[in-house]
């Protein structure tokens, strides 16, 4: 069995590679370990490796792990990473410190409510159904600038934009599409790109990977 350590470090040089082929620097790209379905004590092998920004993608669950491992590593960062039912707003606002599934005009008034009620201003990405799957989350592109200025006029810190590219199809005009709409709305973040498909996300901008399956193994449930 790899160690923790061993899949991280091979991560990191994935994502070191991937930048100099496409000309950039490895700090541009923050690595979220998708922590998601694992107990705490396979994320604990990861921070003592040196990891410190970690993904979940329920809130239910992450209160059970976090509390506990935040005590012992203070300095450990956590995303959302799926997708949030607004009646979660105040738990994720109090739990996380950025989210990455920002995709409707009711999430807006919850999240601005509960930043408002908290004094706490969380970083979020605006989820973008780029493959037109609405099961997956994310706001219609066309339907992109509205949110946004919705969210701007409730004072949420937007960095950036998220999608997840539909599976079995190249991945690299999706990510190219994400950049492009980051761009054009002057949005500095792109979080896209997973185990599968993170080298290619870099290549095409991509400021914040998910990476699971790669530093975990094969995910329990």
């Amino acid at each position: 069995m790899e160690s923790a350590a061993t899949r991280l470090e091979a991560v990191r040089e994935r994502i070191a590679h991937a930048c100099q082929v496409a000309g950039r620097e490895p700090q541009e790209v923050t690595l979220v370990a998708a922590s998601k379905t694992h107990p705490a004590e396979a994320i604990e092998p990861l921070l003592e490796a040196g990891q410190r920004v970690f993904g979940e993608n329920r809130v239910q669950e992450a209160q059970g792990k976090w509390p506990a491992l935040r005590e012992r590593w203070p300095a450990a960062e956590l995303h959302l990473v799926g997708r949030l039912q607004s009646n979660k707003a105040g738990d994720a606002v109090a739990l996380f410190d950025c989210i990455h599934s920002l995709d409707r005009l009711s999430l807006v008034a919850a999240l601005a409510k509960a930043m408002d009620k908290a004094g706490r201003r969380v970083p979020c990405f605006v989820q973008v159904d780029i493959g037109e799957e609405p099961q997956k989350g994310g706001c219609a592109i066309a339907e992109l600038p509205d949110l946004l200025a919705e969210a701007r006029a409730a004072d949420i810190p937007l960095i950036g934009l998220m999608a997840v590219p539909p599976l079995g199809i190249e991945p690299a005009p999706f990510f190219a599409l994400l950049d492009k709409l980051a761009r054009d709305h002057g949005l500095p973040g792109r979080s896209m790109g997973m185990s599968a498909d993170y080298k290619t996300a870099i290549m095409l901008g991509a400021t914040h990977v998910r990476v699971g399956t790669a530093l975990f193994g094969e995910r329990g449930g």
